[in-house]
């Protein structure tokens, strides 16, 4: 139910222009995005508000290969999250990305809402996920997106983590600074902790 995308050249050094320019329309939440409180809070802060050093910093790739459906309470608590307050969860949907799955899966797995209210209570300001939303699919409420953005903890979807292993990493998430917007597309990197 997104916006489309639309990518294409308004001038070209091939017709003869100056200069190849290039007109972009889309959705902010298209491919690896940024969701910031906004998107679901009326009073929320928008992408320009977040606080960079959040979206900056220490970071851990938790593998939650294992789960089939959602990351729940329970296997959360198995977990020791330390003190980390930035966590990207690989899941099964990392096999997606791995294997060029071109079509929408609706079965993709998604944090719980009482996964997410664990999460809030132990500190952490960022989580992040391998598919294109946190949310289950055709979820009613999106008590997920509400429980996180509440408590302004900052959301990444559509994070391809099939290449990164479980560990510590420095985050680099950097969403285009669009002023009153909900989210922004990303460019997300990690970068291997050096001792």
């Amino acid at each position: 139910g997104d916006p489309g995308i639309t990518v294409k050249l308004t001038s070209s050094l091939a017709r003869g222009d100056n200069a190849n320019v290039t007109l972009i329309e889309m959705g902010v939440h298209t491919g690896t995005h940024i969701d910031a409180p906004f998107h679901f809070e009326p009073d929320g802060k928008t992408v320009d508000q977040l606080p960079i050093e959040t979206l900056i910093g220490p970071c851990r790739v938790i593998e939650m290969l294992d789960v089939k459906e959602s990351i729940s309470l329970s296997a959360l608590e198995k977990i020791d999250l330390g003190c980390a307050t930035r966590i990207l969860f690989k899941t099964k949907n990392s096999r997606w990305w791995e294997h060029g799955e071109k079509e929408f899966q609706e079965k993709f797995v998604h944090l719980s809402e009482k996964g997410a209210s664990y999460l809030v209570e132990q500190g952490v300001k960022l989580v992040g996920i391998d598919y294109l939303s946190i949310e289950r699919f055709e979820s009613l409420d999106y008590a997920t997106h509400h429980l996180l953005l509440r408590n302004q903890v900052i959301i990444i979807e559509g994070l391809n983590l099939s290449g990164i292993a479980m560990g510590e990493y420095e985050l680099m998430a950097l969403p285009l600074k669009l002023q009153g917007a909900d989210g922004s597309p990303a460019r997300v990197v990690l970068r291997e902790k050096t001792l």
